[in-house]
């Protein structure tokens, strides 16, 4: 897997691309020129203040007008009731799921912060899609308020991505409850407490110890507040030794962090690191590219200027 992809905040959405496809919206009443429904990526977006028509109608049309049974890839960016749950989304999805037998990814809650702020997004248990979709390979859900996962066993996933401005720690720990035997890619953004990412370095060690992940080869704990404590345990996390890439970006990670990894069990084996997004000081910067000259390195976004800054000045990059 080419893991360059999933490298911006959107994945390469922004680029007009999904799972590897040219995204189309769901077609209108009167559209004629339909794309075949497998070489494209389904948008389906009903505007979170739409009085003129339900997500349930928009996806009802979807359905008539395209053959679901060949579609590959969804995205669902805004609905109606996007500010009140998920309910009528996964519903929707898992109460036809027979009619897309071809689904292989999915994203839930790709909106712009124009359409939503992420953490004003609220979800609600997704569950249910990994169970209606057993040969599902990618999920994706922005927004982690209401956000539920009961520990499941799914054989097929291979990509799994949260991107919130505050995980639930309760999330963290299904995650690592759950059995994920295909599961390659990994990518939790925790953000901060006040928008409710409560999630600890204890509620990770699931994941950390890495015993129901066998063929992870990325693992992204990204954008937290707590980007120290958690370098400090990935740097001893038995998981480590063989992943391909790791991203501790986005986040508060100061020198602290930065020399715990240094510090830790090797990481000359990884083809990739981002800490993208930090608060390092210029002299660590340097000590962190020296100890890994063979590892693609992304130190871009220098927060903290020569020294690193403040510690009670850090941010994260995504929150609100």
């Amino acid at each position: 897997m080419d893991y360059s992809e999933f490298n911006d905040h959107v994945g390469n959405l922004s680029e007009g691309t999904y799972a590897g496809l040219p995204i189309a919206s769901a077609p209108e009443e009167g559209d004629e020129e339909i794309p075949a429904p497998d070489r494209v990526a389904w948008r389906l977006s009903v505007a979170v203040y739409e009085e003129d028509e339900t997500f349930e109608e928009g996806f009802t049309r979807f359905m008539e007008k395209v053959d679901t049974t060949a579609v590959k890839a969804v995205i669902i960016g805004e609905w109606p009731e996007a500010n009140d749950g998920n309910d009528v989304v996964v519903r929707s999805l898992v109460d036809n799921a027979a009619r897309f037998p071809a689904l292989r990814s999915l994203f839930v809650g790709a909106m712009s912060r124009e359409e939503c702020e992420i953490s004003w997004i609220e979800q609600g248990d997704v569950t249910p899609l990994l169970e209606a979709f057993p040969k599902l390979e990618r999920l994706e859900i922005r927004g982690g308020r209401g956000l539920e996962l009961r520990p499941v066993r799914h054989e097929s996933l291979k990509v799994l991505r949260f991107e919130t401005g505050g995980f639930p720690a309760r999330v963290a720990r299904a995650v690592g409850e759950c059995d994920l035997p295909a599961l390659e890619y990994l990518e939790l953004w925790l953000g901060v407490s006040w928008y409710g990412g409560d999630t600890t370095v204890a509620d990770l060690e699931g994941i950390l110890s890495g015993e129901r992940l066998p063929a992870l080869r990325h693992l992204g704990l990204q954008d937290s507040e707590i980007q120290d404590g958690i370098a400090e345990a990935v740097a001893a996390a038995p998981i480590v030794a063989r992943l391909e890439s790791l991203s501790l970006s986005m986040g508060a990670l100061g020198d602290a962090g930065a020399e715990a990894l240094l510090s830790g069990q090797p990481l000359t084996h990884l083809k990739r690191l981002d800490l993208h997004h930090h608060f390092l000081s210029t002299a660590m910067v340097d000590r962190v590219r020296d100890a890994l000259p063979g590892v693609g390195i992304d130190l871009s976004g220098e927060e903290g200027g020569q020294d690193g800054g403040r510690e009670d000045r850090r941010y994260v990059a995504v929150s609100e």
